[in-house]
């Protein structure tokens, strides 16, 4: 039975109920429905609960370069699973540029007809080779993990969180999933989670007990892809290996594994405001090319209802010509463009992109 999360009437995270007992409060107005950044279904309580106690539950995380899985569970169900898209290829593809596009600007910066020495050569107004500096693009994905984990605080009452950490020989700065990996514990110590790490082998090996499935794929977009050992993750805080003398050894404990909401997160892929591109067109003004703003009143990521031929669409906006709004969907495929005034905001843009679906995922042992 898949769980819903519940806020009390002053937005405290309550244990999350059954769906059938929300509808129940729903059709009775004991509840409403609310929305957050992540497109999770909610609801919030109209009057103050009999009571506000809540059971242990723990986040899980599987980091990696180019994927994350997040799952949210307790010993009696799985409360949520989430699978995030890291903006790492993007960020390094856009760093890249940036220092093409400044390098080009130095030389034409220039005058090469002067003399060296009278030649417009800034020199360096401090020294920004500090070291021990995260590259952006590991930033990019820590953080939009971090972010993930605080909407998820907000509406699932916990703060016990397991990261899972990697460990090799040899050089530690060769795997980008193992660059910035205590930073990002670090950082989540500082918003106030207790934080508890945990070695790939024993993620491996829990999974395997429980019986659930691991896909081949690491880019499908799938619970059996990453967010299945951010279960497991999880699980280690309610189960733990008991080795016996003599023998193999038993686990100790247990957990069940249920279906759930499971979400595919994404950063908006906007491009930022490019005042000087990358060939300049001489005898011309500069083009306008990236930022956020339309000119309709709109921000690119925007989450949107736009209505066309009678047809009505969701998504977000990626665009904009003089009369109309281009709305794509949350993979960024353009779903169409429709006239301005046939669009209606939702929600702003939150800096995220998801696609909320129900998971199917289930421990083949049942109830361990």
């Amino acid at each position: 039975m898949i769980r819903v999360p519940v806020l009390s009437p002053k937005g405290k995270p309550l244990m999350p109920a059954k769906a059938s007992r929300v509808r129940r409060w729903l059709k009775t107005g004991k509840a409403k429905v609310v929305h957050d950044d992540l497109g999770i279904f909610q609801v919030q309580l109209v009057k103050p609960p009999s009571g506000e106690e809540t059971q242990k539950i723990v986040a899980g995380v599987d980091p990696g370069k180019l994927f994350t899985g997040i799952a949210v569970q307790s010993t009696k169900a799985t409360l949520f699973l989430a699978h995030l898209n890291l903006p790492f290829e993007n960020v390094t593809k856009r760093m890249t540029q940036r220092a093409m596009m400044r390098r080009g600007r130095r030389g034409r910066r220039i005058n090469r007809n002067l003399p060296y020495d009278q030649r417009n050569h800034r020199q360096h107004r401090f020294d920004n080779r500090k070291g021990h500096k995260i590259p952006p693009s590991i930033r990019a994905n820590k953080q939009l993990a971090l972010k993930v984990i605080q909407e998820l605080s907000r509406i699932y009452p916990f703060w016990d969180v397991v990261v899972e950490v990697i460990k090799a020989r040899g050089d530690k700065s060769f795997s980008p999933a193992m660059v910035g990996q205590y930073w990002q514990i670090e950082q989540l110590e500082q918003a106030g989670y207790a934080v508890h790490t945990q070695e790939g082998w024993y993620t491996s090996t829990l999974r395997q007990y429980l019986g659930l499935p691991k896909a081949k794929n690491k880019a499908e977009e799938s619970p059996a892809a990453h967010a299945v050992d951010g279960i497991c993750l999880a699980a280690s805080q309610f189960m733990r290996y008991r080795q016996i003398k003599g023998k193999s050894g038993t686990w100790l404990g247990s957990i069940k594994v249920t279906p759930c909401q499971f979400a595919v997160i994404n950063r908006p892929p906007v491009c930022r405001r490019q005042l000087h591109l990358m060939i300049p067109v001489k005898g011309k003004g500069r083009r306008k090319y990236g930022g956020t703003v339309t000119c309709h009143g709109f921000r690119k990521g925007d989450y949107v209802k736009a209505v066309k031929a009678g047809v009505t669409h969701y998504g977000y906006v990626s665009g904009d010509t003089k009369s109309q709004v281009s709305v794509s969907d949350a993979h960024w495929k353009r779903v169409g463009r429709f006239t301005a005034k046939k669009v209606q905001l939702l929600q702003r843009n939150t800096g995220l992109v998801s696609t909320v679906g129900l998971s199917n995922l289930t421990a083949s042992n049942g109830k361990v």
